[in-house]
């Protein structure tokens, strides 16, 4: 806390921040196209309160649910949390814990305390400088603004009391949005691919962004698809009015290209932990916006325009931070050369009074060998003893009276003269103040960007937008997407949908498949072979709705999207091992989910339901899950892709289901896929085609051709569900008619004895 000096043995100490996952601001160990989220959770009675704050961009949500809910803290956490925050009484007894293990995020236990429900709005308040929440909406919450409160004290607990730069608090609200669920985040591939890479993911081919702000906010909007169509469509005017100027947007991007990370360098300013190459990128940071509103003023879209006057007048600041800072300063703060010296009038004058000392220093050894005659004399400098005059044994004795001997070297020794230690005061005295001074002067400079943190987040949030308005606009106008048409009805009708990713990144065409699904006909069972694409059909028609609700442009030809408030998925097969699941119990959970929480706007998307298990017993739950489905007076829209095509005759048997398939060619016994979306049902899975194409050796094809024939004379292989029997896990009870007609003795019987018995079994069967 305080610099070494002479005589000082201990210097003040204090721990002034602590760092933890959920409060990292330093851009070097931070995603810049990710925010780092620190939540905070409690209940309060029935209610749980939810706070999320990213203290490097002074983000700040928060949100509750009620009794039996649990929107809010679902939507939280997809939002990948990196700490999460609860009362120490939670440790031991909290039913949340298990799920919140789960996400992988650093847990941290606090006590109780600061979920003070009474105070929470007067401390909230207070920071904020309101009297009431009531103009952030948040003012009817309860266990919420606990949250808050606690996730504020903690900030205060570990960052120090500068938290400026959190000038806002927004509500939490799922409802507004689509529900998107971690499952249906996951097998869509929304951020991550399968693989576990971004690069191949919806967010990585949408990413045309050019800052790390625009890139938060691509995440968000993707993550949270739109269900007000009016703010749908204020997002597309936005991205078809830079769409139709390409000209304008790529003056736009090319302005946004050196901004950097406005957002997260004000907030380390704020919290005075940035240091002088911080602010010296913030500046650049500043340099192109008044650039980029010029840009900007051709764009009439009402979205864009409001970006760009929400553009602050920074000129002032940016002006300051240009006369005051060197433009390459040292990583330290401690070792002085960050200040110019023309900003300030002592700074200058401690300079020239070194500079002049130094000059008289460097004339010193051409003056005393002149002077004195000695040839080798040196004026040398040294950390521990600073400035002396060096002699070699040879010329000491020469050495004048007024020179006082400090040091003995092997080879010479080292003197010091009163004038020569006078100036040596001056040089490192300078030195010494110059660094003191500049420090002061820094964190005035530091002061005066906090003192901005308002108008800088605006801007930031301002920048953001136009880069990703851009950023869509340039996907849009480069792979030929087309502005969806949305409606408050059940229709969903793509022609000519294309998947986004595998345009973006397989290199080669991409099969156009087409879609329509309205209140007449909202099931679709979709069949084909492994490998045909029956599951990329399913993850493109989830993508296209995302993107259009989102805001986006969409893959296709045409496209007309009735509002979907939730995308359930069930895709691809996986287990749990850690909670001791199998891949069929899994999947039965993900089905029992859908099932339960369906809405009337809803999008499912099951793939290949029921293989888990025995063929019998997942054809009949398959079977009954498309029934439900079809059934349910929420009637959602449904794409059901399945190997099981006996379940092509309930298109025949339940009014509002279609048949369609993957179309596939045969030739010389190996199939062909065509990738293609075709009306009507097939009746072959062609499994022994992809097996030969997987490699299984020539003799266990043949095998199972051979048997497989056999199955399908005895009528095993298309066994109609409605009559399917099955064989159950345990053996049947006995049955007493038959063990009581065993035990006859059928020699020894009489025809009246006979006809007795049989009139008994009768009469025992008709009770």
């Amino acid at each position: 806390m305080e610099g070494g000096g002479k005589g000082k043995k201990l210097l003040r100490r204090d721990v002034v921040r602590v760092v933890t996952p959920g409060t990292l601001t330093d851009t070097a160990y931070l995603a810049g196209g990710a925010n780092n989220f620190l939540m905070a959770v409690g209940r309060s009675g029935a209610a749980t309160g939810v706070a999320l704050l990213d203290v490097s961009t002074g983000e700040f949500w928060v949100g509750e649910d009620g009794p039996g809910e649990d929107a809010v803290l679902a939507a939280a956490l997809l939002r990948r949390p990196a700490e999460v925050l609860l009362p120490e009484t939670q440790r031991a007894t909290g039913d949340l814990l298990p799920r919140l293990q789960a996400t992988g995020a650093a847990l941290t236990f606090a006590d109780a305390a600061l979920w003070n429900g009474r105070r929470a709005a007067a401390d909230l308040g207070a920071h904020f400088g309101v009297s009431s929440l009531a103009a952030f909406g948040v003012a009817d919450l309860g266990a919420g603004l606990a949250a808050a409160a606690a996730a504020l004290a903690y900030l205060r607990a570990t960052q120090g009391e500068r938290l400026g730069h959190l000038v806002r608090l927004q509500r939490l609200q799922p409802a507004d949005c689509m529900t998107l669920d971690e499952t249906a985040v996951r097998t869509l591939e929304l951020l991550e691919a399968s693989d576990g890479s971004t690069r191949n993911s919806l967010f990585g081919v949408l990413d045309e962004t050019v800052t790390p702000m625009g890139a938060r906010l691509l995440r968000q909007w993707l993550l949270q698809p739109l269900l007000d169509a009016g703010a749908i469509a204020a997002r597309q005017d936005a991205i078809a009015a830079l769409v139709d100027a390409p000209d304008t947007r790529a003056a736009v991007r090319r302005l946004l290209k050196p901004v950097g990370d406005l957002a997260r360098l004000t907030s380390r300013a704020t919290l005075g932990v940035a240091h002088a190459r911080d602010l010296v990128g913030l500046r650049a940071c500043l340099t192109p916006l008044e650039a980029i509103r010029s840009a900007a003023v051709p764009l009439a879209a009402p979205l864009l325009a409001g970006a760009r006057a929400a553009l602050a007048d920074l000129a002032d600041l940016r002006a300051t931070l240009e006369a005051a800072l060197v433009d390459e300063p040292p990583v330290t703060l401690q070792d002085g050369g960050i200040i110019r010296d023309t900003w300030n009038d002592a700074l200058r004058a401690i300079v020239e009074d070194a500079a002049e000392a130094r000059r008289w220093i460097a004339g010193l050894e051409e003056r005393e060998r002149a002077r004195t005659g000695l040839s080798s004399l040196r004026v040398r400098f040294n950390r521990v003893f600073g400035y002396g005059i060096e002699l070699t044994h040879a010329q000491a004795a020469r050495a004048p009276a007024e020179y006082v001997r400090r040091q003995t070297l092997t080879g010479a020794e080292r003197y010091v003269m009163p004038e020569l230690k006078e100036y040596e005061a001056k040089v490192l005295g300078a030195e010494e103040r110059r660094r003191r001074l500049e420090y002061e002067l820094f964190d005035e400079l530091r002061g005066r960007v906090a003192a901005r943190a308002a108008d800088l987040l605006g801007t930031a949030r301002a920048l953001a937008l136009l880069d990703v308005a851009a950023a869509l606009a340039e996907v849009a106008h480069g792979r030929g997407h087309v502005r969806p048409r949305i409606e408050a009805g059940g229709v969903l009708e793509i022609v000519e949908g294309r998947h986004p990713v595998l345009e973006a990144r397989s290199g080669l065409p991409v099969t156009a498949n087409d879609l329509g699904l309205d209140d007449e006909a909202r099931v679709v069972i979709l069949t084909g072979p492994n490998m045909a694409g029956k599951s990329v059909y399913l993850r493109q028609i989830g993508h296209i709705v995302v993107l259009a609700q989102m805001g986006a442009f969409v893959p296709a030809r045409s496209a007309t999207i009735g509002l979907v408030d939730r995308v359930f998925t069930r895709v691809g097969a996986q287990d749990n091992l850690a909670r001791g699941q199998s891949t069929f119990l899994v999947e039965m959970i993900e089905t029992a989910s859908i099932l339960n929480n369906l809405t009337p706007r809803s999008l499912v998307l099951l793939d290949e339901v029921g293989r888990g298990t025995s063929t019998f017993d997942g054809l009949a739950i398959a079977w009954a899950v498309v029934e439900e489905l079809h059934d349910r007076t929420s009637r959602p829209k449904v794409l059901f892709a399945t190997h099981f095509h006996e379940l092509t005759q309930l298109a025949g048997r339940l009014g509002g289901v279609r048949n369609f398939h993957v179309a596939v060619r045969e030739w010389n016994d190996e199939i062909i896929f065509l990738h293609k979306v075709q009306a009507g049902g097939t009746d072959r899975s062609y499994g022994i085609q992809v097996a030969r194409l997987a490699g299984l050796p020539t003799p266990v094809i043949a095998r199972a051709k051979a048997l497989l024939g056999r199955f399908e004379e005895q009528g095993q292989a298309t066994t109609d569900a409605s009559d399917a029997v099955q064989l159950g896990l345990f053996a049947p009870p006995g049955d007493p008619l038959s063990e009581e007609l065993a035990r006859l003795e059928l020699a020894h019987l009489t025809p009246i004895e006979a006809l007795n018995l049989l009139a008994k079994w009768q009469q025992r069967l008709r009770a």
